[in-house]
Parts: structure tokens; C-alpha cells; sequence
């Protein structure tokens, strides 16, 4: 008998009953926006920074309305302008070369090696032409952060990380986000807490903070970030830097608070999921598993595996496969971008180069969620089915 999966790969888990509470509590006395507060409250907001910035270890941490929003956030407060080269990943989602286009700036794509992490040979080489580095973690995958650091220091540049699915991760133990000069994350619906829509930014420099706080939409009530710098850090650029509204609200807030703190139980949940899909799929004719170098800790909320060097309409054909078997994969080598999975050439408001090596590897490339709804046993279902598609196709091709 042929198996099928019945289950949804878009189905989130419920709030926490914590949560659920805390928001009917903020709905109840109506003060959603971050700085309506009664006398003596502490806004939602303020928590869940103050809260966040302790758990990477930051000394500044401001909430916005999405992960994308403190991207452009973070390269504005670093000066960059219409025109400025940023160097970023050829392998990563739309949000991130279209924060740079919001500010307008130019991308430089860097390659992709089959370890699913930016290509530092390519970095090296190209790392004359921008003086800052947009790195996106892609699909929760982290580089060798000391080489990449090293490459950057030499030549000046400074590192903005993109953590939409990094949040609970870590190289050497070193939280992913606080190897850069900023740390963006995501709350969207599909990230590692859910809020629906939006993000976190981190920075240990005093500057970068008030300005970002600033260009949230702060207005001149800077003080009241607990999570932020100084006042006096404020009297520099106050009258300098643009209100160009971005904040989180107390109701997403009250959400995200319970959430955090069980991060680091979701993330053994997400990488049990991970692991028996892993195991089930290793070994499989024709299909590559991303092996984890051992210096990092990630939160395995989504999989990767490479069908290297198959013709497109095969990996079609074992997409369509599993599709009818109830298994929802994505593809990062088609042609033409189909939901949130692009290629750095489907950007076409940012020019690009060929990258022949890197564009073998994105040909195949094939992506699926990983959602805490999944039992084991689904995990386990899901990769039998995947390992049987794979290899009907395989052999016929053969």
C-alpha cells in the first residue's frame, strides 16, 4: 500500500496559553502602541527587549514591525545611501537584497558553497566592492564565522547578520547575531517565535542603537526604551536622523515574551524533527544531505538536500511525486520564482553577474518546513516517502 502524509506543512502550533493571556490583558485596557502606557507601566514592548537583549547577550535591543524592517533599519543607521554597494548572499530569501534596494543600495551577490553558506573564497575576492556585508544565515546554515570575520576585518567591512532563521543558533557557542556589528531576527508566522509579523534588532554599538530607535518612529520618547543607550547618546543624532516608522506593538509583544523563554525547548523539539528526517534520507541514490559541521548550533526548523546535477525536469518530476504523496518541497533551481523561492538573478532591480559554481549548486537545491506539529513519527513518514521518490526517479534516469 502506497503511503500518503495528511498533515499541513503551513500549520503553526497554538500560543502559548501565557501569551493568549498576556494579549487579552492588553486588548482589555486598549494601550496597543508601545508608548501609551498608564503611570508606572512598563509596556510590553520594553520587556520583551530588555528580555531579548539579555538572552543573546546584547547590550541594545529594539523591536520593530519585521524582520526586512531592521535589515534596512540597521543599514541606515550605518550610513549607507542611494548607490552603496552591500555585499550579500546569492542564496538567501527576497527580504534581504530588498532591504538593501529600500535604501538604495546596490547588492553584490557572493556565492553559495554545497554546505549551503556563503562561499568565503568568493567573499574574499569580492570584498574590495562594498564596505559593508549583509550575511544571511539562509535556511538556518552558519558559515565559518571566524574566516568570514577575518576576511571582513582585513578589509574593512563591516557585518550586518540577517538571523530570520538563525534565532536560537550559535557558532562555538557565540549566539548567531552577535558576531556582526548588528543582529537582525524575524517573528514572522514561519520564523522560531510567531507574532504573524515582526523582528528584533541587536547592536552592542551605542550610535547604531539610538539611531535605529529613532528611525522606528520614536519621536523624542527615546527614554522610554529600557533596552536602549543613553540619553546623551541621543543629543548627537536627534535632529539628524528620520522618523520612518517601523515599532512593534504590546500586543505582539505579550505573544512573543512566553515564546522566547522556551526557545531553547523548541529547539531540541525542532532538531529531534530534523534528525529522523535526516536519518531517513541519508543514503538515499542520488540525493545529498547537508552535513552540520560540528561548531554549530542551529534550530532545525526547515531541511535541505541537494539533487546535484540532475536535470531540471527530473527534480520536477520528484517534486510533482511527492506532491500527490501529501509532501509539500521546494525548489530554489527553478527558472521562474514560485512563492518565496527566488534565485539571485530573479531579482532583476539588482544587477547581478553570473556565478556558474554557485548556480550549479542552487540548481539543486530543495527545501521543506519542518513544522513542531509534526510527530516523529511524521518525520519519519515524510522521509520514506521523500527516499522513495527520490529513487524511482533516480533509477529510471539511470
Amino acid at each position: 500500500m502506497t503511503e500518503v502524509f495528511k498533515g499541513s506543512f503551513t500549520q503553526q502550533e497554538p500560543i502559548p496559553e501565557e501569551g493568549i493571556e498576556a494579549a487579552v490583558r492588553v486588548m482589555r485596557h486598549g494601550r496597543l502602541h508601545r508608548y501609551n502606557t498608564a503611570p508606572g507601566e512598563i509596556a510590553e514592548t520594553v520587556l520583551l527587549e530588555e528580555e531579548f537583549a539579555a538572552m543573546v547577550g546584547a547590550k541594545y535591543c529594539l523591536a520593530v514591525a519585521s524582520g526586512g524592517y531592521a535589515m534596512a533599519t540597521a543599514l541606515r543607521a550605518l550610513g549607507v545611501t542611494p548607490g552603496t554597494p552591500v555585499l550579500t548572499n546569492a542564496f538567501t530569501l527576497a527580504p534581504v537584497p530588498g532591504a538593501i534596494a529600500a535604501v538604495g543600495g546596490v547588492p553584490v551577490f557572493v556565492g553559495v558553497t554545497e554546505d549551503l553558506t556563503i562561499d568565503l573564497k568568493d567573499l574574499e575576492a569580492k570584498a574590495g566592492r562594498a564596505s559593508v556585508l549583509l550575511l544571511s544565515h539562509m535556511r538556518g546554515h552558519l558559515a565559518d564565522i571566524e574566516r568570514l570575520l577575518s576576511i571582513c576585518d582585513r578589509a574593512g567591512i563591516t557585518v550586518v547578520e540577517d538571523c530570520a532563521h538563525t534565532m536560537g543558533a550559535a557558532w562555538k557557542g557565540v549566539p548567531s547575531g552577535r558576531s556582526g556589528k548588528v543582529g537582525c531576527y524575524s517573528c514572522q508566522t514561519y520564523k522560531h517565535v510567531n507574532s504573524g509579523e515582526g523582528g528584533f534588532l541587536i547592536t552592542d554599538d551605542a550610535e547604531i542603537a539610538a539611531r535605529a530607535i529613532m528611525l522606528s518612529g520614536s519621536y523624542m520618547m527615546y527614554e522610554r526604551h529600557r533596552a536602549g543607550p543613553p540619553k546623551e547618546v541621543f543629543d548627537l543624532i536627534k535632529y539628524e536622523t528620520p522618523n520612518i516608522s517601523g515599532r512593534m506593538d504590546n500586543l505582539r509583544a505579550a505573544i512573543l515574551r512566553p515564546q522566547l523563554r522556551a526557545l531553547p525547548q523548541q529547539r531540541t523539539r525542532w532538531n529531534q524533527r530534523y534528525f529522523e528526517i535526516e536519518r531517513g534520507l541519508r543514503d538515499t541514490p542520488g540525493l545529498t544531505v547537508i552535513e552540520r559541521p560540528e561548531e554549530e548550533t542551529f534550530v532545525g526548523s526547515s531541511i535541505q538536500f541537494l539533487l546535484k546535477d540532475w536535470p531540471g525536469k527530473a527534480i520536477e518530476e520528484v517534486m510533482a511525486r511527492a506532491a500527490l504523496r501529501g509532501i509539500e518541497l521546494k525548489w530554489f533551481g527553478a527558472a521562474e520564482p514560485t512563492g518565496f523561492t527566488s534565485r539571485y538573478d530573479s531579482w532583476r532591480y539588482a544587477p547581478s553577474e553570473p556565478m556558474p559554481s554557485s548556480d550549479a549548486i542552487l540548481a539543486g537545491i530543495v527545501d521543506m518546513r519542518v513544522p513542531l506539529t509534526f510527530s516523529l513519527e511524521d518525520c519519519a513518514l515524510i522521509a520514506r516517502i521523500i527516499r522513495a521518490e527520490v529513487s524511482a526517479v533516480h533509477q529510471a534516469a539511470a
